[in-house]
């Protein structure tokens, strides 16, 4: 599937973090663990607690907004996939062990995790009343792909996922859903298999 760097803002997740960062970690990879750039403006107390415990890798530039923040991360992880926490709420671990093996794909550039894209009606009924699109809590994206957008908007802080997404929706992105009722699971169901996912041997890890 590539390689797979996780991206979360602290100021995206805020108190809930260590929570986002417990999901991940739960996925229970053998040998493995997929690199956790978390971005920040400042710095934080729990910053190595928190590097110890997930082993998360802290990127703190005060002088950076939202979307400059998350693009020099995805520059520093050269992973082929980049999973970016957009919202507050943190997603079930057994949704990540779910979604890993479907990014062993070539046909598309991103997946929306947690939720369903807004209809073109309903994307278009937005654009008219000016409001902003629905963001997803979270979204893997081919760094590729994400170059050839231009990254985000470096200038944007707290609207730089909102525009990413449009651009997204602007463009010819072959994008997917993906949750858990879209998988055939519910919140409370047991997940398809007992086995913890293992990333192919040519997987990025941690150092």
């Amino acid at each position: 599937m590539g390689t797979v760097c996780f991206i979360v803002d602290a100021s995206v997740t805020g108190a809930l973090l260590p929570r986002h960062l417990r999901a991940i970690r739960q996925t229970a990879f053998a040998d493995h663990t997929l690199p956790i750039i978390v971005t920040s403006a400042t710095t934080d107390p729990r910053m190595q607690d928190i590097e110890q415990r997930y082993r998360a890798h802290f990127l703190v530039t005060p002088s950076q907004p939202l979307g400059a923040r998350i693009n020099q991360a995805a520059y520093l992880s050269q992973a082929d996939w980049l999973l970016i926490a957009m919202q507050q709420r943190p997603l079930a671990a057994k949704l990540w062990c779910l979604l890993y093996p479907q990014l062993d794909t070539y046909t598309l550039d991103a997946f929306l995790i947690g939720s369903e894209p807004p209809r073109l009606s309903e994307r278009l009924l937005q654009c008219f009343l000016g409001a902003g699109v629905a963001v997803p809590p979270y979204i893997a994206i081919r760094r590729t792909w994400l170059e050839r957008l231009g990254g985000l908007d470096p200038e944007l802080d707290e609207a730089a996922l909102a525009d990413l997404l449009q651009r997204l929706y602007a463009c010819p992105t072959r994008l997917q859903t993906f949750s858990l009722e879209a998988s055939g699971l519910t919140r409370d169901s047991p997940s398809r298999s007992n086995k913890p996912y293992r990333p192919p041997p040519n997987s990025h890890t941690d150092t």
